[in-house]
């Protein structure tokens, strides 16, 4: 068993479908926190809203994890002693927890209808109140409403009080107070016998031990309901800590009908996780020093709340573009060729593509840009007579009569480098009077097809004298057509 003094963090996602980039964005904070301060970081399921759990998403959500490099020390893959860390096989303990409020008087049973329920909502719409429940079966005589609960349909709901404020100190924000007036009387355990998101949350953060519940602001308004259960359990709270969300550039929530919200998302476009994370942590905190490109580790060693701003985090892909290049430039080059082996063509020769890698590595901006990038390598390229003609801004004939030039001067090298290249090139381009640019983007339309390539010669080399030969006379034969 751990200390109760040890820091213990958690995520709790929900098994509905691919995990979102918010639940990393998310975890990240609970990792470090965890880690900074020698503790643990857990993942628990939340499972109990059996109509939207899907069966694999689970599964992806600890290869999501795993993939960012934040993985739990606890879980229901991971094993701890605080299990079972799924929330449907908790159920009991959930049902426990509930009669314990029933019999403390703190929650009563509601046999209320789902039509009855619509009815006291719309109404309270009609007259411009909140659509909060009626308490219509809170007044019931308790020994009476637990003989009905034998054998009628019911839900168990939180008694709230009248009156009061509830305050809590967010680790973020400071104190925050709600009438619990304007609290509802939520319901903890449903017909079915499945808690809510609420009883379900207090109970386990408790049991687990969680000192730190890290978790998105969306849940500021639902905070008053777990500070009445905690103290309605005589429990102690754990330090509430709040952040923000991220954010579309136009400031909306980031949802799935709405931006690159599948955590996977980034990875097929090739942004390296180092690079994701960085991204990331910099929506919300600066670096102490100023940088802008730091490691998970450094963030480890650095990161503080009191440091964390507070406004809406943008999800500026500009910038992830930037970070993912300066990081594409980092790394090193065994580790980085690992990395783009799922994303170059299996076509490009190997020895082609390592020849040009420094070029790529320059202007590259994701790995997801490598088979657009390097196609060429593999494949002879496709290119209109009309777009050389345009280029080399040359007639027909003229433009098919240098390409065979251009062939015979490079044949007739005795060693094939980039310098020889060059140069041989060069000499030809200045005894034809040619302008540099048309005479050497010709070719390199020609050769690869792009306007836009590593150095010239550099590609020529790379790709060998037979195969810069026999693209040159596939051009000039598609000229003469």
């Amino acid at each position: 068993m751990q200390s109760e003094s040890m820091v213990r963090t958690r995520i709790a996602p929900s098994p509905t479908g691919y995990p979102h980039i918010g639940t990393i964005f998310q975890a990240l904070f609970d990792y470090v926190y965890a880690k900074k301060h020698g503790g643990r970081f857990i993942i628990r399921i939340e499972d109990t809203d059996r109509k939207r759990a899907v069966p694999e998403a689970e599964a992806v959500i600890y290869e999501a994890l795993e993939y960012y490099g934040l993985k739990p020390d606890e879980g229901p893959k991971y094993g701890g002693d605080f299990g079972p860390y799924r929330q449907s096989d908790r159920l009991d303990l959930y049902r426990d927890h509930a009669q314990k409020l029933i019999v403390s008087g703190h929650a009563y049973y509601c046999f209320c209808s789902p039509e009855r329920l619509s009815q006291v909502r719309q109404a309270r719409q009609q007259n411009g109140l909140p659509p909060m429940y009626d308490r219509h079966c809170r007044t019931l005589d308790p020994a009476q409403a637990a003989a009905q609960a034998q054998t009628q349909s019911h839900v168990i709901r939180l008694k709230v009080p009248d009156h009061e404020t509830l305050t809590f100190s967010d680790g973020l924000r400071g104190p925050i107070s709600f009438a619990s007036d304007v609290v509802d009387d939520q319901v903890l355990l449903k017909s079915d016998g499945f808690p809510t998101y609420h009883l379900a949350v207090v109970v386990d953060d408790h049991l687990m031990q969680i000192s730190h519940v890290i978790r998105g602001e969306e849940w500021i308004s639902s905070t008053p309901k777990h500070l009445l259960l905690y103290r309605y359990f005589n429990w102690d709270l754990p330090q509430m800590i709040h952040t923000p969300l991220l954010r579309n550039p136009d400031r909306s929530k980031i949802s799935k009908r709405h931006g690159h919200t599948s955590a996977f998302w980034y990875r097929d476009q090739g942004y390296l996780v180092e690079a994701v994370l960085n991204f990331m942590a910099t929506r919300v905190w600066n670096h102490p020093d100023g940088q802008e490109v730091f490691t998970l580790d450094d963030m480890i060693k650095l990161f503080d709340f009191n440091q964390m701003h507070l406004q809406g985090p943008i999800m500026d892909l500009k910038k992830l573009d930037w970070l993912n290049g300066q990081w594409l430039r980092r790394l090193d080059d065994r580790i980085l060729f690992d990395r783009l082996q799922a994303f170059l063509p299996a076509a490009v020769p190997a020895d082609r593509f390592k020849a040009l890698w420094p070029h790529y590595q320059d202007r590259l901006v994701k790995l997801a840009d490598l088979p657009e990038l390097t196609g060429y390598l593999a494949a002879d390229p496709q290119v209109s007579p009309a777009a050389l003609i345009k280029e080399a801004k040359m007639a027909t004939q003229d433009l098919a009569v240098y390409l065979a030039q251009v062939s015979q001067t490079l044949t007739s090298l005795k060693t094939w480098q980039v310098t020889t290249i060059e140069t041989a090139l060069r000499q030809l381009q200045t005894k034809l009077k040619l302008k540099p640019r048309p005479a050497f983007m010709t070719i390199r339309l020609a050769v690869t097809g792009q306007s836009a390539t590593p150095p010239l010669f550099d590609v020529l080399a790379a790709l060998g004298l037979k195969t810069v030969i026999k693209r040159l006379n596939l051009a000039q034969k598609n000229l003469l057509k």
